[in-house]
């Protein structure tokens, strides 16, 4: 688990901007910001991409290739995510999709997950992304014994 980069405290749910540091709150915000050294960024291919990723507090990249990260589900296991007959099943329902789709556009998405969780069948959609995803996992620790 990683720790705030300002404080070294509490869990990190924030990320700097400039320079892509992790902190926990406000106040280590605050405190950061003064002593801020901004990374350089290749510029890039296409403007619209670029005022995509920049309003979004972590951006997909961050998440896929960030190597402090100990719970990170591999590209292998998350790749069998597509092939589940039962996730395409559930995906069929247009409640899922539009509730899917609310939780991706939404502006605050913890919040929007927090919603979505009170859903039946949102939660039957996660239990099963998590059952394939663990049994895939449990498969591979057996298989290295």
């Amino acid at each position: 688990m990683q720790l705030c980069s300002v404080c070294s405290e509490r869990t990190p749910k924030y990320r700097c901007p400039a320079c892509k540091i992790r902190y926990c709150s406000l106040g280590c915000y605050k405190k950061h910001k003064d002593t801020c050294l901004p990374v350089d960024k290749p510029a890039p291919s296409n403007p619209e991409t670029e005022t995509a990723v920049s309003t979004e507090p972590w951006s997909v990249d961050d998440l896929l290739h960030e190597d402090d990260i100990t719970d990170k589900v591999p590209l292998q296991r998350l790749q069998m995510l597509g092939q589940s007959k039962e996730l395409k099943d559930l995906l069929c329902n247009p409640h899922l999709r539009q509730l899917l789709c609310s939780i991706d556009g939404a502006e605050r998405k913890e919040d929007a997950m927090k919603s979505a969780m009170q859903e039946p069948l949102f939660m039957e959609f996660s239990d099963q992304c998590l059952k394939i995803v663990e049994n895939d996992a449990k498969s591979s620790e057996d298989a290295n014994l």
